[in-house]
């Protein structure tokens, strides 16, 4: 045999081990791939099928007014309706604040202060929220009983909390989403007289909306899906209520399930409760992931940071 030969052989067995190598490689990334959504499916039939025996309840678990397990009442409507108050809340305070922010930093701000700005407020991400709480408790529940009366942990604490926390989400995206608007449209803009806020006004942000909107949506999936900060913050009274004010204390769905289930009794309907409330707050931020991805096909909208953030999660 040749040495010509000798090489085109090598050369074809060498090509045959690379292919090989490449089907087991793909076989792994499938088995990866799949190993991901069977253990998401698997967590999913566990809690519905441990949850059963309380959505069976109907009527009485989603729209009673009382949760008081003692007596077996499992109404979580009050339980609802606070965690939307509060998450809702939180991302008022969080739109009016980071929105702004966003819009100075993609067109006012100056290359060096938006080099300071934007690592502080990414590195709000970093905080834990065991370490937010705690300060919330130490500090931000002491301001509001000795300014405003009451107990200090209510629904107004666990706003401004959760805003922090979902400040880095709405400013990020929206600035993101603000700058992925082509240029075109701003030069044309000011090509036609409109000055720089009439601009950002009438065409950046109509443009950036479908972005803005998602980091929105995606914050309050956040604010929804929080427990160990709000926990702190809110009060968790014994058997919740449909608060009248914001300086009273709330209980919200996580913090229901963090704070009973240490001692509930394995098959009882407290048990079987507390994983239906598990499968109603999945429901719940896997309905704002789909829209907040829905959204990230409209036009323009940052959608590599949004599905980085939403990956991250």
């Amino acid at each position: 045999m040749s040495d010509s030969e000798c090489i085109r052989t090598f050369k074809f067995k060498f090509r045959r081990m690379e292919l090989r190598k490449e089907k087991i490689i793909e076989k792994l990334l499938f088995v990866s791939a799949l190993s991901s959504i069977l253990i998401v499916f698997f967590i999913i039939a566990f809690m519905l099928k441990e949850s059963i025996p309380a959505l069976a309840l109907g009527w009485d678990f989603f729209f009673g007014m009382t949760w008081h397990p003692s007596h077996e009442q499992f109404g979580i409507f009050p339980i609802v309706v606070t965690t939307f108050v509060v998450g809702i809340g939180a991302l008022a305070i969080a739109a009016a604040i980071g929105i702004p922010t966003a819009i100075f930093l993609a067109e006012f701000s100056p290359r060096w202060l938006r080099n300071i700005i934007k690592p502080c407020v990414e590195m709000l991400v970093g905080i834990p929220s065991i370490v937010l709480g705690f300060f919330g408790l130490m500090v931000l529940v002491v301001f509001i009983r000795d300014s405003f009366g009451g107990y200090g942990e209510c629904i107004l604490a666990g706003w401004i909390i959760l805003a922090i926390m979902t400040l880095p989400h709405v400013i990020s995206i929206s600035e993101d989403s603000i700058r992925a608007v082509p240029k075109g449209y701003k030069e044309a803009s000011l090509a036609l007289g409109a000055t720089q806020l009439q601009t950002i006004r009438r065409a950046i942000l109509p443009n950036a909306r479908s972005g803005i909107l998602a980091s929105l949506i995606l914050g309050m999936g956040n604010a929804v899906g929080e427990t160990m900060a709000v926990l702190m913050v809110i009060g968790n009274p014994e058997i919740p209520w449909i608060p009248s004010s914001i300086l009273e204390p709330v209980r919200v769905l996580t913090s229901t399930i963090v704070l009973e289930y240490s001692y509930v009794v394995w098959g009882s309907m407290h048990q079987h409760a507390l994983f239906a409330i598990g499968v109603v707050l999945f429901v719940i931020v896997a309905i704002f992931n789909l829209v907040t991805t829905v959204a990230v096909k409209g036009r323009f909208g940052a959608t590599t940071a949004i599905k980085g953030v939403i990956g991250s999660r």
